[in-house]
């Protein structure tokens, strides 16, 4: 039986790398059925729709969604982030953000492989906060960061089960908790309650300015890194520079309970600039529509798309997808 995708292209080069993405699933002989939705910053220009309550009823019933990128500088920051791209991630309960990083630091000979597990619901992303006297001299604004137990401890949890599928077996906590003493403390109390169940596991804690050094110079160190929401957007991106640049960086946004669908999308951003120019590298996508094979049980295939991403492809966004499915076909 084929697969149901919902297919998200949206903004900028989104429909150009989710197009090589549905390529490589395709060479790789998995049978998949797509329907395109229209979504994103374009979408929004023309007629002011960002995700309506029927489309997301509508999302909800496929067996996962491949999302392109989305975006545009035409639309105010936080209007398609919130309304789309957040929105879908709360009410999908995409509560796991998993990002693997696998490659050769600048500088460095040997590969590194660790996967970051960002919790994608909560923090400071909730938007809790507001502004008071807007366009004074005496303007206030706040930003909360909401941290359940629950939202904290089912992130922390997969961090453990993932690490006990790995070799090294090794999970550590990345946060701030000399400073952020509330936010901070809840995690690093349910790390250590959650690390009981697990003994086989080894653990550790990095303050994360102390993790940002750590990326550059021995990101060696890690196996599963598990952190808030915050910190976590911006680790990966680091992730993504020490380890081939954003364009190899790809991203699952996991409902790991599977009471709705997954969502998979590259790193990187809309790109406007480059749209149309063939310069977008389309693997973060491809790795991306990998990571959704594995979610979707088609575990050979998406071992067999992820060889074929190596060793990298050089050429047009067209040109790199043709290469790999090529690869694919050929094995």
């Amino acid at each position: 039986m084929a697969h149901r995708i919902a297919v998200i292209g949206g903004d900028g080069i989104g429909p150009e790398v989710t197009a090589e993405a549905l390529k490589v699933v395709r060479a790789a002989g998995v049978a998949i059925e797509t329907t395109d939705f229209d979504l994103g910053g374009q979408r929004y220009l023309r007629d002011g729709e960002i995700l309506s309550d029927a489309v997301l009823e509508q999302l909800r019933h496929f067996d996962a969604i491949l999302l392109g990128a989305v975006g545009t500088p035409d639309v105010p920051p936080g209007v398609i982030e919130r309304g789309l791209l957040l929105k879908m991630r709360f009410e999908l309960d995409l509560y796991v953000n998993q990002r693997p990083f696998v490659g050769v630091a600048p500088g460095k000979t040997a590969v590194h492989d660790f996967i970051v597990i960002r919790e994608n619901t909560e923090g400071p992303y909730v938007g809790e906060g507001g502004v008071l006297r807007r366009g004074t001299p005496h303007e206030v604004a706040t930003q909360g960061s909401t941290n359940t137990r629950m939202g904290v401890e089912r992130c922390v949890r997969y961090a453990f089960e993932l690490a006990m599928k790995r070799e090294r077996k090794h999970v550590t906590l990345v946060h701030k908790t000399n400073v952020l003493t509330y936010s901070g403390d809840l995690w690093e109390r349910t790390f250590n309650i959650v690390a009981k169940d697990f003994p086989q596991v080894k653990t550790a804690y990095n303050h994360v300015d102390a993790a940002c050094i750590y990326f550059v110079e021995d990101p060696y160190r890690y196996d599963v890194i598990v952190t808030d929401n915050l910190f976590g957007d911006i680790l990966t991106d680091l992730g993504g520079a020490v380890s081939g640049g954003i364009g190899l960086a790809s991203s699952a946004n996991l409902n790991p309970s599977r009471t709705g669908p997954s969502m998979f999308e590259p790193s990187h951003g809309s790109a406007p600039d480059i749209v149309g120019t063939g310069k977008a590298n389309p693997t973060a996508a491809i790795l991306s529509a990998a990571l959704m094979l594995d979610f979707l049980g088609e575990n050979a295939a998406a071992d067999r798309v992820r060889g074929a991403c190596e060793p990298a492809v050089t050429g047009t966004t067209v040109e790199i997808g043709n290469a790999i499915a090529a690869r694919l076909a050929s094995k």
